[in-house]
């Protein structure tokens, strides 16, 4: 081949080593969880000390690792947290989540939407349409109950009490009007329902908002372990139970712990 002509591309496209090892021990900073010795990250990263030293040096040129002078440890410099705050930044749920619905959608063949929390409360920002009479149900911009649907109940359930509580108290109050004994059997009905949805992790609904329909509502969380949205799953009651043992409800709370992660929840460090 001329050297004149560009070269043709591989299946695998070229890169810097330097940097991809840069990157390990970078990783081994990381997942060490606290300020570490140089003998540790190198033991972690997979290299002798010495070769782990001179990345430490160029890392650290760069402030995305310091040295604190006294205990010779390493930790993540300044420049590493403002990477980490702008990915955090540019993280969007709605477009993280749309193959996530589409892939959960083909999986269980029901409608899968996306909720977030409005200034009218649950509100349908997307969904995943499977072509039958169902898809009404959560069609994008619908408001949706905390007491009777899977989604509000899921927000009921998870997202932060003083935004979902006005609301709660107002549908409530509309539901029971003057009378003070259906009030409260609703207020305990509806106690009871999120504290099973907080155990079971999901929430469900067995055509309490729409006769004949049933729906799985199971939260999506942030990095710093908030909710920020519900995926549901909704179907007739013929095509799959209410149940949270089910295999849909399995899918559905396995979609939502998928966006979570991409959203930088990690439940073993978020409390």
């Amino acid at each position: 081949m001329n050297a004149s002509e560009p070269k043709r591309a591989t299946g695998k496209q070229q890169g810097i080593q330097s940097i991809e090892i840069g990157g390990s021990v970078l990783r081994a900073l990381v997942s060490s969880g606290r300020p570490a010795m140089l003998k540790d990250i190198a033991l972690m990263s997979g290299m002798p000390p010495a070769k782990a030293h001179r990345y430490l040096v160029s890392l650290q040129r760069m402030g995305l690792v310091s040295q604190d002078l006294e205990s010779a440890r390493y930790h993540l410099g300044p420049f590493a947290l403002t990477l980490g705050l702008s990915a955090l930044a540019s993280l969007d749920p709605i477009r993280l989540a749309n193959p996530i619905l589409d892939e959960l959608c083909d999986e269980i063949g029901m409608g899968i939407g996306l909720a977030v929390w409005g200034s009218s409360g649950a509100t349908i920002v997307r969904y995943v349409d499977t072509g039958n009479a169902i898809s009404v149900c959560l069609r994008v911009g619908r408001v949706l109950g905390l007491h009777d649907s899977a989604t509000g109940r899921c927000f009921g359930a998870f997202y932060n009490p003083s935004a979902t509580q006005p609301v709660l108290t107002a549908e409530l109050s509309a539901l029971s009007g003057k009378d003070k004994k259906l009030r409260i059997a609703l207020e305990q009905e509806h106690k009871a329902i999120v504290e099973k949805a907080r155990l079971d992790g999901i929430a469900l609904a067995g055509g309490s908002h729409t006769p004949g329909i049933n729906g799985l509502s199971a939260p999506v969380f942030d990095y710093t372990g908030q909710m920020v949205a519900a995926i549901t799953a909704v179907g007739s009651a013929g095509q799959f139970e209410a149940d949270c043992n089910s295999p849909e409800a399995a899918q559905v709370k396995a979609a939502s712990a998928k966006l979570s992660l991409l959203l930088g929840y990690d439940a073993s460090t978020v409390r």
